[in-house]
C-alpha cells in the first residue's frame, strides 16, 4: 500500500481538501483508506447501545457488523497508543492511504497552509513536506522551494499525490 499524508495547523482545511481529493482518486478506479490521527478523546459508539455496554464492562475489542459495514473498536486501557505502521499493519489492502495529522512521522506528506490563520508554515521544520496546498495569492509565499498546489483545486491535489506515489 502506498501512503500519503495531510499536515497542517488545526481548522486549515486538512479534513475537507481530503474529503474532496477521495472521489478525484476513487473515481480512477484505485481504493483508497483513510487514517486520521486526533489529540481530542472520541468515541463512536452511544452510550446505553449494546457496544457501549460491553466496552463499559471491560471488554478489549467490540467487532460491530451489519450487511453494509463493520467496525472494530479497541480499548487501550492504558496502552500506549499504537504507531503508525501498527495502524497499517491492521488495515486492509488497497492502493493508497491517506493520512490525516501524525505530522512528525516521515511518511511524504502535502502541508495545508492559509496564511489567514497567521500560523506559520511546517515545511521548513519537517523535511517529509512534499509539496504545500495553499490559498494564498502566488506572489504570497516567494521563495517557497516546494511545489505550490492551489488548495481550492482537489483534482490537481490528487494529480500530484498519483504522480508523487507512481499511481499514474
Amino acid at each position: 500500500m502506498k501512503v500519503f499524508g495531510f499536515a497542517g495547523w488545526s481548522g486549515s482545511g486538512k479534513t475537507t481538501l481530503i474529503e474532496q481529493v477521495i472521489p478525484c482518486i476513487a473515481g480512477r478506479g484505485l481504493k483508497v483508506s483513510v487514517i486520521k490521527h486526533t489529540h481530542h478523546a472520541f468515541d463512536v459508539d452511544k452510550p446505553g447501545k449494546d457496544s457501549w455496554r460491553h466496552r463499559e464492562a471491560g471488554a478489549s475489542e467490540i467487532l460491530l457488523i451489519s450487511d453494509q459495514r463493520w467496525v472494530l473498536m479497541h480499548e487501550l486501557r492504558g496502552d500506549p497508543e499504537p504507531d503508525l505502521a501498527a495502524q497499517l499493519a491492521i488495515m486492509s489492502p488497497c492502493d493508497l492511504v491517506l493520512v490525516e495529522g501524525f505530522k512528525s512521522v516521515h511518511i511524504p506528506k502535502i502541508e495545508i497552509h492559509r496564511p489567514a490563520h497567521g500560523r506559520p508554515l511546517l515545511y521548513p521544520d519537517n523535511p517529509a513536506v512534499v509539496a504545500v496546498a495553499t490559498d494564498a495569492a502566488p506572489d504570497a509565499l516567494p521563495g517557497l522551494p516546494l511545489p505550490r498546489l492551489d488548495l481550492n483545486d482537489p483534482a490537481a491535489v490528487a494529480d500530484f499525490i498519483l504522480r508523487h506515489q507512481g499511481l499514474t
